[in-house]
């Protein structure tokens, strides 16, 4: 573990046993409290021998994304007992249960626009965030959102859920008065529906929030952007892949014009804004396609999506997302993904 993560793990753990002692101390009927303060005190004393993060068995470092989760665990996955390893993999479905009924309805059609999305965890549980937010009482404009979170396993997933908490929360009360100002300073209109946040607004509260409650060097790359009705799209791309405009006879590819969420807490960027007309579409991937390599070694790549999403413009959008699946596996030739994947298509549907 670094040096970074051992003193986030001390803080966390140092803060639950306080509030244990203050728990036992009302409840001295209830014997758990204490057991768990045992583990705590445990788990400091390790740190203060070097050992903490060194599995009890094997003396191997224990798995980072299960310390983030779980500050108390003394065995890596390979000594768990039956009864632990039962217990973690039903944790682990609930887990992703959780997740799955956090993502949006599939196949959304609103304000002249449909939206088919495709999830795929590497794991149990996944590091990707995906959602659409929009007022069911006749919705003008539909805010999108897709990101990565850095890191894999729990901890990614964790904050992946984090994530969507802020951006629901976020959405649906708005900005407050004394933060609906231009970058001038000078007040401004707030847009219609989805709690009146202007898209750099929503970008720069969610990543002051999101950058107060993560450890250093945890971040997410994240594209988030708003289509209004009548055909106009507001994107803001922090650090994420590009968002690929299919235009009748060409690709506009939207790239990065920020940071990823959580790197610094003043962070901004650039609104970009398209124009598409009936029957062109927006692409939205995260870095478990594109990075996605051959027995070989060689990566799917920016150049041979673009290529697939030229030649596959008629097709639906839930046709489209089968041919890049299609063509992913041909040319992963049995190779086993190592990443999250999620693909996002947006098409226009009204003239």
């Amino acid at each position: 573990m670094g040096l970074v993560e051992n003193t986030f793990l001390r803080a966390q753990l140092e803060d639950r046993r306080k509030r244990l002692q203050v728990a036992s101390s009302e409840a001295t009927s209830y014997t758990g409290l204490n057991r768990l303060l045992r583990e705590v005190d445990s788990a400091l004393e390790r740190m203060d021998t070097g050992t903490y993060g060194i599995c009890e068995e094997c003396h191997e470092p224990i798995e980072a994304d299960r310390l983030m989760a779980d500050p108390l665990v003394c065995l890596c996955l390979d000594h768990l007992t039956s009864e632990q390893a039962r217990a973690l993999e039903n944790d682990l479905e609930l887990a992703a249960q959780v997740q799955r009924t956090l993502l949006p309805p599939n196949d959304l059609r609103a304000a002249g626009w449909n939206f088919h999305y495709h999830w795929q965890p590497f794991s149990m549980v996944s590091g990707d965030y995906c959602d659409l937010i929009y007022s069911k009482d006749g919705a003008q404009e539909i805010w999108f959102l897709l990101g990565d979170v850095s890191g894999k396993g729990v901890a990614a997933s964790m904050l992946m859920t984090h994530l969507h908490a802020i951006f629901r929360s976020l959405t649906s009360r708005g900005a407050p008065p004394a933060e609906r100002l231009s970058p001038a300073g000078k007040p401004v209109d707030a847009p219609a529906g989805n709690g009146g946040l202007s898209l750099d607004q929503l970008m720069q509260m969610a990543n002051r929030v999101f950058c107060e409650s993560v450890m250093p060097g945890q971040f997410a790359t994240m594209v988030a952007g708003r289509a209004a009705s009548d055909g106009r799209v507001e994107i803001l791309n922090a650090g994420h892949c590009p968002v690929l405009a299919v235009k009748s006879n060409e690709i506009v590819a939207l790239l990065s014009t920020g940071l990823p969420l959580g790197m610094f807490c003043d962070g901004s960027g650039e609104i970009q804004t398209v124009k598409l007309d009936k029957g062109e579409r927006l692409f939205l991937y995260t870095d478990g396609l594109s990075e996605m390599c051959s027995p070989s070694g060689k990566q799917f790549g920016d150049d041979r999506l673009k290529h697939l999403l030229l030649e596959s413009r008629a097709l639906a959008p839930e046709a489209l997302v089968s041919a890049c699946l299609g063509d992913l596996k041909e040319f992963a030739s049995g190779a086993r993904p190592s990443d999250d994947l999620t693909m996002m298509v947006i098409q226009r549907t009204a003239t």
